[in-house]
């Protein structure tokens, strides 16, 4: 079965769409609650030697910019200034280097950071005299403990043993991930291409990979190379994740070419105005940012990649999967948000004790238990008129309690794992735009770029999978050194690759698509010109079957040639 995806609050106003929409909205990089960026805007203005506590009017954090190893916030040169009474290799209460949970730093940049990163907050948990001795990060259970024999199995029985605690849900003080990264505009933009053709929303995978995130201390920036889309089924306000027999080969070619699968991205855009490519404002704090129908899938996306970590009992804890949704922002031209949902989430959905709300996008349920399940119950607290805080029973239940935001950026000078052609080849799974991956666009494609550097023109990773997955010629056991060349850009390599007999067949069975390609006119895997063996030898029209040259039937159907 397949995961369905319904985007609620796109029901209104459909009737104005066409078929195609022509629009090319601008692609803004930062997110509205973005707290890109913090590290740099402390270096603004002149070196400030001040200190709050000490009830200066400018903020002393400012002159904390550098950052060691060891994820201590450590002074600008100077030290605490006026503020300091000793050399240069001494260190007082105004110079000592903070630490990266330090709370009053993260609320002091500019935007402020409203979650410490995780490996700040593991360094939290083993600082002090034990050094984390007895730390143990668990993983909530939702689920009656089994083996215990004082009493039947649930329903007729439950004990304070076996029974799961109650959850009170409360907002996630770190994130596993800081910041999510495209690492340009090219990828974002021909994966919004199926919105503006259709009209239809759409859905991919984000694979890249896992780095240090600079501007907040000891963060983790996910940096996204590629979108894979898989098999799906797109309307103008659902989105329905079909069932994909290519999954586990597109992740071992992914993790050959050096990436992992680092989260999820789907459209939610309603064209506005079509003449001046804008798109609607309808994610926002009067409505919701995740529907909980979302989170629930974001949920069971980073169930299903878990984060390893040491200090867990089972292995893992957390998930650094990332949710990415392209929606209209504040200006109406095209956003993209990046979140997470938070651990708790996680244990509700993985355990199946969350539900969504059929007419409320923005309210989740936790379920009642029943005969069949036992659900603990789950809280969470909230303000009456009165402003005092009360808690109540998870049903419903605000899903702003479950969501973590990640800015989202491009960066100012574009990064390519993989070449950008202005012909690019085919993304997979697009047939309903009449764009398919088959040899003749291969050939096409190959005709169409005429670089003389191979790398270049085969440094695709649509391509790549294509040439892996395809019925025809499937190379899976026999692309590893085609793909450590494209992962290390080694032209060399991809050359000797090039000489195979694999690329050579490759080739032959693109010049018997009718597509002239010149790139073929080179020297292929046995040194001799491919284009002459191809003018030799001739293709049946009834099965296709390459036949040798000077027989006038085919050798595999035994159908005349003409």
């Amino acid at each position: 079965m397949g995961w369905r995806l319904v985007l609620a609050g796109l029901t209104q106003e459909r009737s104005g769409l066409k078929a195609v929409l022509p629009l090319r909205p601008q692609i803004t990089g930062a997110a509205s609650r973005s707290e890109a960026g913090g590290g740099e805007a402390a270096l603004r203005g002149a070196v400030v030697f001040v200190a709050k506590e000490f009830g200066f009017r400018n903020n002393g954090f400012s002159v904390y910019t550098n950052r060691n190893r060891t994820g201590e916030i450590t002074a600008a040169v100077g030290g605490g200034g006026a503020l300091c009474r000793h050399g240069p290799l001494g260190k007082c209460v105004h110079c000592v280097p903070l630490e990266p949970f330090d709370e009053d730093y993260l609320n002091h940049l500019e935007p402020p950071v409203k979650h410490m990163s995780f490996h700040a907050y593991i360094r939290k948990l083993t600082g002090g005299a034990d050094k984390g001795k007895f730390v143990a990060l668990e993983n909530i259970s939702c689920k009656i403990k089994s083996g215990c024999e004082g009493h039947p199995p649930w329903p007729e029985g439950i004990c304070t043993k076996c029974q799961p605690s109650a959850i009170t849900l409360n907002r996630q003080k770190y994130r596993h991930v800081d910041n999510i990264m495209f690492e340009n505009h090219t990828i974002a933009d021909r994966f919004l291409d199926f919105w503006r053709k259709t009209g239809n929303q759409h859905l991919g995978y984000l694979y890249g990979r896992y780095t240090e995130h600079k501007d907040i201390p000891l963060g983790i920036r996910a940096e996204v190379a590629a979108i894979y889309e898989p098999p799906q089924i797109g309307t103008q306000n659902s989105l329905e994740i079909l069932e994909d027999p290519k999954a586990e080969v597109v992740d071992e070619i992914a993790a050959k070419l050096g990436l992992r699968k680092v989260g999820w991205i789907f459209t939610d855009l309603v064209s506005e105005d079509t003449r001046k490519g804008t798109v609607r404002y309808s994610r926002n704090k009067d409505t919701y940012y995740l529907s909980a129908e979302e989170c629930i899938t974001a949920g069971n996306f980073q169930n299903q990649q878990p984060n390893i970590c040491r200090l867990s009992p089972d292995g893992h804890f957390g998930s650094k999967f990332v949710t990415v949704v392209a929606t209209g922002g504040p200006d109406n031209q095209v956003h993209f948000e990046g979140y997470q949902v938070s651990n708790q989430c996680m244990a509700l959905v993985r355990d199946e004790c969350l539900l969504p709300c059929r007419d409320a996008p923005e309210l989740g349920y936790a379920k009642e238990s029943s005969s069949e399940q036992y659900v603990p119950d789950v809280f969470y607290k909230d303000i009456d008129k009165f402003g005092n805080e009360i808690t109540q029973l998870a049903r419903p239940l605000p899903v702003e309690y479950l969501i973590i935001d990640i800015t989202t950026t491009f960066p100012k000078d574009p990064v390519y794992t993989f070449s950008i052609s202005q012909n690019p080849f085919p993304i997979e799974n697009r047939d309903v735009l009449g764009e398919t991956q088959d040899f003749h666009s291969l050939a096409t494609y190959l005709s169409q770029n005429t670089s003389s550097i191979f790398l270049d023109i085969i440094s695709d990773f649509h391509l790549l999978l294509f040439l892996v997955t395809n019925e025809v010629m499937p190379l899976r056991d026999s692309i590893s050194l085609l793909l450590e060349a494209v992962r290390t850009k080694n032209e060399e390599l991809a050359q000797t690759w090039k000489k195979s007999e694999q690329w050579a067949t490759i080739e032959q069975l693109c010049s018997t698509v009718g597509v002239q390609i010149s790139g073929l006119q080179e020297y292929g895997a046995m040194g001799g010109s491919t284009h002459a063996v191809s003018a030799a030898m001739w293709d049946c029209k009834h099965c296709t079957f390459m036949n040798h040259p000077g027989t006038d039937h085919c050798e595999m159907c035994n159908l005349p040639r003409t």
